[in-house]
């Protein structure tokens, strides 16, 4: 499973967005957990439909998506995301 955190420099919402999906990250054993710019990853942000920061994706071990949040999720709604993807 992996979660994966779309952000940009001049994003101020992207920084407690990142703790919750660190905590995340420490909470579910195997997680992975990716952070893109949506600058210096422009093409992988476009391919993927991201048109706000943050935004954060949670896909399952092939690849599907099983969550997408736009702002500052809760932890509770990313694990909740993340029992999903197993």
């Amino acid at each position: 499973m992996r979660l994966t955190l779309y952000t940009s420099a001049f994003c101020g919402p992207c920084m407690a967005t990142r703790a919750v999906v660190a905590e995340a990250g420490r909470l579910i054993p195997g997680a992975q957990v990716v952070e893109k710019d949506v600058v210096r990853d422009e093409a992988e942000a476009a391919a993927a439909g991201i048109r706000s920061t943050p935004t954060v994706v949670v896909t399952d071990a092939s690849g599907a998506e099983v969550f997408r949040a736009e702002g500052v999720p809760t932890l509770n709604q990313v694990l909740a995301a993340a029992a999903k993807a197993v």
